[in-house]
């Protein structure tokens, strides 16, 4: 049992980094060129966005994660 709730916990935290990572990266999308693409969107737009995506994540990869290396994403001061 407290391996379960071990697991789900581990679970819960990698999904809240997943919605972190991701609300930044549509940040980056929406705010780069200008802010032309941000001035193209339309209320219906905005209502569909969210952080929820997961399409781009292939949990049965192996994958290597750079520790030395940050993510290109900009810093807001």
């Amino acid at each position: 049992m407290e391996d379960q709730a071990i697991a789900v916990l581990a679970l819960h935290l990698l999904q809240n980094c997943l919605v972190l990572i991701n609300t930044l990266m549509i940040q980056e999308v929406l705010l780069e060129q200008n802010k032309s693409l941000l001035q193209k969107l339309v209320r219906e737009d905005f209502r569909n966005l969210t952080p929820l995506i997961y399409a781009h994540v292939n949990p049965y990869e192996t994958f290597e994660l750079n520790m030395k290396e940050r993510l290109a994403i900009q810093r807001t001061s």
